[in-house]
Formats: structure tokens, C-alpha cells, sequence
């Protein structure tokens, strides 16, 4: 997958409870069968709890 929408990180993030932890998104990502360039970026975010999605898309795709 070469771009990554925030319908893909939806998708990866689906039954996340929050607030998470940047290693529990990271985990649920993986289990949803994420693509391995947006685990990656999640577990990049430097943001270590997040209190909802939007919070989510912010670190992830800016302010998109």
C-alpha cells in the first residue's frame, strides 16, 4: 500500500478502547491486519497515550 488514508487507519484501530497507549494501538493495529508501513508509523507517533482517534490521526497524518 503506498498511501495511507485515515480510512486504513480506521480500519487497523477498529475496537481500540481509549485512552490507549501508543503500544496497545500498535498491538491492535497488527491483530486488525494492518499494513506494515502504518504500524510502523504508529509506533512512530512519539506520543505515548492517546485519549481518542482523532488524537490518533493527528500524530499519524498531521492535520489532515
Amino acid at each position: 500500500m503506498a498511501d495511507l488514508s485515515p480510512i486504513d487507519l480506521q480500519k487497523a484501530l477498529k475496537g481500540a478502547e481509549y485512552p490507549a497507549g501508543q503500544d496497545d494501538l500498535v498491538s491492535v493495529a497488527k491483530s486488525n491486519g494492518a499494513d506494515d508501513t502504518l504500524v510502523k508509523k504508529l509506533g512512530q507517533t512519539g506520543t505515548k497515550r492517546f485519549d481518542g482517534p482523532d488524537e490518533v490521526q493527528k500524530a499519524v497524518f498531521g492535520n489532515a
